[in-house]
């Protein structure tokens, strides 16, 4: 009689061991604990990951109008020479194509002259075009403390400069400054409004930097910021990397320091050329399960988000600024201000494979800004 309740104990612990030692299995295999959960819970609902949704959805949206309405008014002159200096990598070039293009639509002349991206070589440019004595110099990527001494000749012999993503501002030689200091910022809250939601506010983040071009750094700057804001307590770190990384070490420097920072979940670059290569790299050194974002997208990268390998890109408006750059010139050559189209707000746009076009390789935000273009310039 005194052995059944010790029996009844005995059958009961064994039934209760192997359900216990499942929640203990079940537990591991989650990797999460109770203060884990609590934290993504609270995450979910912070007012910091909902304002960074609303942000990728806003920025998401494809653009439908190029930022200006207003028609020249006057006939166009066509026999116009125009001189533009590249900076060295290859967003510029795509920059210098797209003027042209626009410019042949015009009958102008443009002449492109090659930068190694050094003082130097943008010095010889700049000495290049006062010989030629163009109509217009169009350039992008410096600041003028760069060519100060050739500016102020430009601006001597009534040349007329227009800059585009330049550290810098309108005036003293320079006409009309596009993707200017206080146009790219937005830039940097676009990619940090895509890290935040895409980690549901719980990235460890490094942001890659080039800090060669003085331009990216309000980018810089206001992703810190917006990420801070939107992500408490979210671990970021920023490398600087020098331009001549660009299609040589750049891989090896990603892989490396990922080798050193295993808890990083999200990798940013300043530039979307930082990011060639890095994909292949990565799968080659067996990394895996980072999610990578890149300022100011392009063919290769745009292919990247197609095929998995990358997952976002803020969408740089080159064709749209190129043809601005056209607009505003036409202005210029017609007796006008530029004031119309230093106004102007150009569009940008976050780019993923959810909204991605399909048609690759460097797209324009507005599907059809040629034909509203040429409409202002009374060609159809």
């Amino acid at each position: 009689m005194s052995s059944r309740p010790g029996r009844a104990v005995r059958r009961a612990l064994t039934s209760i061991v192997p359900v216990t030692a499942l929640l203990a299995l079940a537990a591991c295999g989650t990797d999460t604990t109770p203060a884990a959960d609590s934290a993504k819970a609270a995450a979910s609902d912070s007012p910091g990951l909902i304002a960074a949704r609303q942000a990728v959805e806003k920025y998401s949206e494809h653009p439908a109008r190029i930022p200006v309405t207003t028609p020249v008014g006057k006939s166009i002159p066509g026999d116009k020479k125009i001189d533009f200096i590249l900076c060295g990598v290859q967003s510029c070039q795509d920059l210098a194509n797209f003027f042209t293009a626009g410019a042949e639509q015009l009958g102008w002349q443009v002449r492109q002259i090659a930068t190694q991206g050094t003082p130097e070589s943008v010095q010889a440019a700049y000495d290049q075009a006062l010989r030629d004595k163009p109509d217009a110099v169009v350039s992008s990527g410096f600041p003028r403390a760069v060519y100060a001494k050739q500016l102020a000749q430009l601006k001597a012999a009534g040349i007329p400069v227009v800059q585009s993503n330049a550290d810098d501002v309108v005036g003293d030689g320079i006409s009309l400054l596009k993707n200017g200091p206080g146009d790219v910022a937005v830039q940097g809250e676009m990619l940090a409004s895509w890290v935040v939601s895409d980690s549901g506010a719980q990235a460890d983040t490094v942001y890659f930097d080039l800090p060669a071009y003085t331009i990216l750094k309000p980018v810089k700057d206001s992703f810190a910021a917006k990420y801070k804001e939107w992500c408490a307590g979210c671990g970021l770190d920023s490398v600087d990397v020098p331009i001549t990384s660009i299609g040589k070490d750049m891989p090896d420097r990603v892989v490396s320091y990922l080798r050193s920072h295993p808890k990083v979940t999200h990798v940013v670059f300043s530039l979307g050329l930082l990011n060639v290569g890095v994909p292949a790299a990565l799968k080659t050194a067996g990394i895996t399960g980072k999610h990578i974002a890149v300022n100011v997208g392009d063919g290769q990268n745009y292919q990247y988000i197609q095929s998995g390998l990358s997952d976002a890109a803020m969408a740089l408006n080159s064709h749209e600024a190129a043809w601005l750059q056209v607009d505003a010139l036409a202005r210029q050559f017609t007796g006008q201000s530029m004031d119309v189209d230093q106004k102007a707000v150009l569009p940008n746009m976050l780019v993923t494979k959810d909204n991605l076009p399909k048609a690759l390789g460097d797209f324009p935000l507005v599907e059809d800004y040629q034909a509203q273009f040429k409409a202002l310039w009374g060609l159809n």
